[in-house]
């Protein structure tokens, strides 16, 4: 078993992290960890052995976008800036759209789907290499932005309602309620399935969520017209700081004019987290998950963490802000 040093968070990056990461501190987490239990046989053995690692290790993603300035692109796709079908313009293999579009406009726009792609055949490999702690940390990243994918926000490019005077939306509509609501969600979802084609996978979910782009800012819209602005804000002190945050009553009304949304939404991301997973463990010739060679964390490596770690911690992030 994989024995991982427990990181503490301050309280104000606790603050920044609701902000700014994707699908929240709090729900990556829950999603990485409920993905575990839909696994069959020896793959369930493994990763429960290591689900603390998997648990916590869920927002490495977004960390590293605090130090590494090619890791935002990573995380969504604005497919509506490919035009009105962008999913007929855009091709899904890499090359072709590269070829079509290069590569450095592909990065600008997101990358999202060739991500989750690339990450898996990474995991395939640490798999068939039997490298458990690479097999751990790519999961762990895998999960998180398979995740990303079913953000509907994730896919356009008025992420954060700042096209359409609804700024704060993102971080409302992924980090607040999943906090606020999730303990009421079911999260039974089947048994992990085995993905045939991961690229084509990808692109479903992309495509799905964005087609929930509208509904998720119209119905925003709608509340802010039927709902008097004093009643949208809380306010509570904490540490001597006075924070602002959408009102219980707000964020309830809204939940529940989004119909589920979230919810169903939360649920797709753990069964293909967890199907991500099998079969990438099914294409590597479902090797056995015990008695690992040892593996140390390099210097190089154990570096890299710390410098990320810090620049974490000054709460600098790279790229464009969700919040």
């Amino acid at each position: 078993m994989l024995v991982v040093s427990k990181i503490g968070v301050t309280t104000m990056v606790l603050i920044i992290w609701m902000s700014f990461s994707s699908w929240g501190f709090f729900a990556h987490q829950q999603i990485n960890r409920m993905a575990v239990f839909i696994l069959p046989g020896e793959l369930i053995r493994f990763y429960k052995s290591n689900i603390q690692f998997l648990t916590e290790h869920a927002v490495d993603a977004d960390k590293r976008r605090y130090s590494d300035t090619a890791e935002a692109p990573k995380h969504f796709i604005d497919a509506d800036r490919y035009g009105i079908n962008p999913f007929d313009s855009i091709p899904q293999k890499w090359a072709d759209a590269e070829m079509k579009f290069s590569a450095d406009l592909l990065k600008e726009n997101g990358i999202v789907p060739w991500q989750i792609e690339r990450t898996y055949y990474s995991l395939v490999k640490a798999f068939k290499e039997r490298d458990s702690l690479r097999i751990l940390r790519l999961s762990a990243d895998l999960g998180h932005y398979v995740s990303d994918a079913h953000v509907p926000l994730h896919t356009t490019e008025n992420y954060n309602g700042q096209l359409s005077g609804q700024t704060g939306i993102h971080g409302f509509w992924e980090s607040r309620l999943p906090e606020l609501f999730s303990e009421e969600y079911d999260f039974i979802t089947g048994p992990a399935r085995y993905l045939s084609d991961p690229l084509k996978e990808a692109w479903k979910i992309v495509k799905s969520s964005h087609s929930l782009v509208d509904s998720t800012l119209m119905i925003q819209a709608s509340l802010n017209k039927s709902m008097a602005s004093d009643l949208k804000f809380s306010f509570s002190e904490r540490d001597n700081q006075v924070d602002r945050n959408y009102s219980h009553e707000y964020a309830s009304a809204y939940h529940t004019r989004l119909n589920g949304m979230v919810e169903n939404q939360m649920r797709a991301s753990i069964l293909m987290t967890g199907s991500y997973w099998y079969s990438a463990w099914v294409d590597a010739g479902q090797p056995k998950l015990r008695n690992f060679p040892e593996k140390k964390i390099t210097e190089e490596e154990k570096l890299l963490t710390e410098r990320a770690e810090k620049l974490f911690n000054l709460g600098r992030i790279i790229g464009r802000k969700e919040k």
